[in-house]
């Protein structure tokens, strides 16, 4: 059964997916088979812009890729994380230092760090835990 609190939540990430147009992947790896590279991709046939956030590539999925977050030059609507829960805090370190700030920090599903969302949910910016943002567009498409 649906608390109140996960109908907000679903009806706030329905809102945020149906009005973003930029997503910056941290840690989008290359490899095809990869979790975030099959997301990546998705993103892109959504008709998303995809800004790829990995420091060890030139480029992924023929996109340009940052080494990190400050080095992108456009605004971002949302920071999605394929990195280690341990690995967050430093994303949203570095997210918080953009302007205009991103309207959500999304970790992946199997991603959690309490003390990261709570810093982001400060400065003002939704946070969405321990979710596949790619499952989340597909199920409003549905």
């Amino acid at each position: 059964m649906q608390t109140l609190d996960t109908l907000v939540q679903a009806s706030e990430i329905a809102r945020l997916l149906n009005e973003a147009t930029s997503i910056a992947i941290v840690g989008l790896s290359p490899k095809e088979n990869r979790p975030s590279n099959m997301v990546g991709r998705y993103l892109l046939d959504a008709g998303f812009t995809i800004y790829p956030v990995n420091p060890g590539q030139k480029e992924i999925l023929g996109e340009s890729c940052y080494a990190d977050l400050r080095s992108i030059p456009h605004p971002i609507d949302i920071v999605d994380v394929f990195r280690k829960s341990e690995d967050v805090f430093q994303v949203v370190e570095q997210l918080l230092k953009l302007n205009p700030l991103p309207r959500v920090l999304w970790m992946q599903q199997g991603i959690v760090n309490e003390a990261a969302a709570e810093l982001a949910r400060k400065k003002g910016v939704f946070v969405v835990m321990d979710r596949c943002i790619k499952v989340d567009h597909h199920n409003l498409k549905s």
